[in-house]
């Protein structure tokens, strides 16, 4: 039996195409932010970065969190997750996620204006925990079947 030569110029071609199409989806949705000791340092080297659009990730620290009364201003400061000393305060004019707390992770999407604050057109909030079991929880639980002896 011979083997069809359409066949298989056919076959490579569609394998071409669904692998183009996996790696443009993949790019286009990974989410790619900095952390505020590398936004410090970029603006320190470049003030012009000052002009550019960026996202940030980072903690919110607790008690900072205030609202401008009157208006739709939210104001916090965020820290680094590694360099806690590494901080900026927050300006946000839109309405907050329900599930934005103190001392939970965010990845705002802005500015850093000239005066040391960032401007956030965007505020998302990371609540993985939210969703996970707790440690207590999972010591009394039993063993999953595959872990059983």
């Amino acid at each position: 039996m011979k083997k069809n030569p359409r066949f298989m110029v056919g076959l490579v071609g569609v394998a071409a195409v669904v692998t183009y199409l996996i790696w443009t989806g993949v790019s286009e949705t990974m989410v790619y932010y900095v952390t505020p000791v590398e936004l410090i340092e970029k603006v320190e080297a470049d003030p012009t970065f000052h002009d550019v659009g960026v996202k940030v990730g980072g903690m919110v620290i607790r008690g900072s969190y205030r609202r401008v009364e009157g208006e739709l201003l939210h104001v916090f400061t965020v820290r680094d997750l590694v360099e806690e000393s590494a901080t900026f305060v927050v300006e946000f004019r839109d309405a907050l996620p329900d599930t934005f707390t103190d001392d939970i992770e965010v990845v705002l999407e802005g500015r850093l204006r000239e005066d040391g604050v960032f401007e956030a057109t965007t505020l998302l909030t990371k609540c993985g925990s939210r969703y996970e079991a707790a440690p207590e929880d999972l010591a009394g639980a039993p063993p999953h079947p595959t872990n059983a002896p």
